[in-house]
């Protein structure tokens, strides 16, 4: 399946995305606009990953939507810190499915995995206009938010969220630990999302913020020294790509992953460019940091990005050298108006968007639950979202490529019968827990299987 949107389609739902106020986060309004994104960022990726001519992209651009997105990621960012904590202490808060909360939680992800997406195209990065400060800062919240929890041992020892996990979601609780844990992918994300950003944007505002106001070669240095992408498992070496930790097999522990070449690709440009050099301040701080990326900086790591020789030649200077002051051109420095604007907007009224929320948002009645279940099971079909995954399924058995599914959990791929009846003894206690979790969901979604 190459499209599930038509281009008519797709421009429709762009049309259709719009602002809203962060006290109609998870109404029926709401909710129209998250369908829509799912579905438009679910395009993207298929184009992107098959190399097709990418209209999702295009028709962002060309109708001037991309700052809607990101005053839609920035709302739930906001509602997470200020609204959510409070909504949980509410006492009077017991809703009857915590399915919508959920959705309200993963969309801050669904949009930051379409902004990766079209961000990689220099003109997506131009039709973002001044909401490019909103998402250096939001890359920079999220990314030293990453390398403080690294700086304290605090890597997750989860995947994402599982089929099992959602569906076992019964109290606000589980819903608090999975926001938690959702914020580690999101700043991955945003990782990505500001390499772009480094690639594409010229504004010498935009440079001075990343450089001298948030200074995000020292914050990435941080996330080199730590890695966050990598980690033990039983003494073995894992690695976090696709949403899941990996298992890095001896021959390619030195391989570099596409997050590591982001942070390197990075640093080569907030360091090298020469507009960029001019206006970062290489004081002793700041270079004793940047020159601890030398002992980084090994042959196998540039044998695989070779312009980072440009890099270690420059920082092999720095040490013997002291780099001019930067140059203090008159900038009038632009600030995040969707942030400051969101913030202000509602400043002193946290807890009454809460109760409103509560009362008029998250207590849906069994028809609404119905109705947004049948809906996000459009959305979520099994069959669009196998077109989404870049790598065919493996037998669970033997790891060849696999063209069975298990019919009961469907979360098991094999190759042939003999291999699913072999797997079965070890298979056999995930099936039931994902069997039972599914129809734990449908039943509470009232879906008729």
């Amino acid at each position: 399946m190459d499209t599930l949107l038509l281009h008519g389609e797709a421009e429709g739902y762009i049309q259709g995305l719009e602002r809203v106020s962060l006290r109609d986060v998870g109404s029926p309004r709401w909710f129209r606009q998250h369908e829509y994104i799912e579905k438009l960022n679910m395009q993207a990726i298929l184009h992107a990953s098959a190399n097709q001519e990418e209209f999702i992209k295009d028709l962002l651009v060309s109708l001037e939507k991309i700052p809607t997105l990101v005053h839609g990621m920035i709302l739930v960012e906001v509602w997470k810190q200020k609204v959510f904590p409070i909504l949980c202490k509410l006492q009077d808060f017991s809703p009857k499915s915590t399915f919508p909360l959920y959705m309200v939680i993963h969309h801050e992800a669904t949009i930051i995995n379409l902004l990766e997406t079209i961000l990689y195209h220099k003109e997506s990065c131009e039709a973002a206009e001044d909401a490019v400060v909103d998402l250096v800062d939001y890359c920079h919240r999220k990314l030293t938010l990453l390398a403080g929890r690294c700086a304290r041992g605090e890597i997750p020892t989860e995947d994402r969220t599982s089929q099992t996990e959602v569906s076992d979601m019964n109290t606000v609780q589980d819903l608090q630990n999975q926001s938690a844990a959702l914020e580690f992918e999101l700043s991955l994300k945003a990782l990505s999302v500001l390499r772009y950003i480094t690639d594409h944007v010229e504004s010498m505002s935009v440079l001075t913020r990343m450089l001298n106001t948030h200074n995000l070669p020292c914050v990435l240095v941080q996330l080199v020294e730590h890695s966050p992408w990598s980690r033990k498992s039983g003494g073995k070496l894992q690695k976090y790509e696709g949403g899941k930790w990996r298992e890095i097999p001896a021959e390619d522990m030195l391989k570099m992953t596409k997050l590591e070449g982001q942070v390197w690709i990075a640093l080569l440009n907030l360091l090298l460019k020469p507009d960029c050099q001019r206006k970062y301040d290489f004081n002793n701080f700041n270079k004793n940091q940047l020159l601890k990326l030398r002992g980084f900086l090994t042959e196998v790591v540039i044998d695989q990005l070779p312009n980072l020789a440009d890099l270690q030649r420059f920082l092999s200077h720095l040490a013997v050298t002291d780099p001019a002051p930067p140059k203090k051109d008159l900038i009038l420095e632009q600030v995040p108006e969707i942030w400051n604007e969101i913030i202000a907007e509602n400043s002193g009224k946290w807890k009454a968007i809460a109760k409103h929320q509560v009362k008029n948002v998250f207590n849906p009645s069994e028809s609404e639950l119905r109705g947004q279940a049948n809906r996000l099971a459009e959305t979520y079909n099994l069959d669009v979202m196998e077109c989404l995954i870049p790598d065919k399924p493996k037998c669970g058995a033997c790891g060849a490529v696999a063209v069975k599914r298990c019919s009961r959990c469907q979360g098991e791929w094999y190759c042939n019968r003999e291999c699913q009846v072999k797997h079965w003894p070890k298979h056999k206690l995930a099936c039931q827990m994902l069997s039972e979790a599914t129809e734990k969901l449908q039943k509470e979604l009232n879906i008729k299987t």
